[in-house]
């Protein structure tokens, strides 16, 4: 049998055959410790077969994350696979803003809940607010399903068309990237990640502009991308809606937009 399938071989073998910070975070996963003790215990022996299967995925391209089913957002452990975004530090930051911002008791909605990490860190976060969230992917609610406490109400629905009601505040990490765009993302993002959750169209602000048309008199907090904080704020006054405050990413990129219809701050 070869050294690349044998079944067992110590955790210094295995960092030593792939020297790589992804093979650390595996082992971690495999012998249920902390990269730490995977460190310091390199003569341990382990079963080496699913060590080898998913670094042979990782090294095609596949996300870490998706290998692992599983990534961190805002201090929790989410689950995640290829029906859903994975979710990102500059995300945390909307959610942030709405902590911030939304009043007690409101009602809230996650639009695009994708892996439920919004919808479900506001509900934890802020036990007093009725969260509901949305996808229009069956697959992304069937993975939200396993993320969000009980409270919160997941609704398939294509943005607000399930809806009578209004909500006092909308919350969404939209499809953003332009069309055009999305051949020159790094091929772990491109050819792994659901389409319909990187982009909506050609100017990437599609999705936006539906929202605000749906919103009533909700206010929105939303992620925007690179270089479309004047577009926004273009389709926000075509729309009658005030931009409240923009916040940048840790890079200086504007990322987080409040919005609110005039008259209804």
């Amino acid at each position: 049998m070869s050294s690349w399938t044998s079944r067992t071989e110590t955790i210094d073998a295995l960092r030593a055959r792939y020297r790589s910070r992804d093979v650390d975070v595996l082992l971690s996963d495999l012998v249920g410790k902390p990269t730490s003790y995977v460190l310091a215990h390199g003569d341990q022996v382990v079963h080496a077969t699913p060590i080898h299967a998913a670094m042979r995925r990782r090294m095609a391209g596949e996300p870490l994350q998706y290998i692992r089913g599983k990534t961190e957002f805002f201090g929790r452990e989410f689950r995640v696979d290829d029906r859903v975004l994975i979710p990102r530090p500059e995300t945390e930051i909307l959610v942030e803003m709405a902590i911030e911002r939304i009043e007690r008791g409101a009602r809230v909605v996650d639009i695009g809940t994708g892996s439920g990490c919004i919808a479900a860190t506001l509900a934890l976060e802020r036990p007093d607010l009725r969260v509901i969230a949305t996808d229009v992917s069956v697959g992304a609610l069937a993975v939200a399903s396993n993320n969000i406490p009980e409270r919160v109400t997941l609704v398939a629905s294509d943005l607000l068309a399930a809806f009578v009601e209004d909500f006092d505040w909308i919350v969404s990490n939209p499809p953003y990237i332009p069309a055009g765009d999305i051949a020159t993302l790094a091929p772990e993002v491109r050819d792994y990640e659901p389409r319909a959750a990187l982009t909506s169209g050609p100017a990437g602000t599609e999705i936006i502009a539906r929202i605000l048309d749906q919103a009533g008199r909700a206010r929105v907090i939303l992620e925007i991308g690179y270089g479309q904080s004047d577009a926004v704020r273009d389709l926000a006054a075509a729309h009658h809606f005030n931009v409240d405050d923009l916040r940048n990413d840790l890079a200086g990129i504007p990322r987080v937009i409040v919005l609110s219809r005039h008259g209804w701050k």
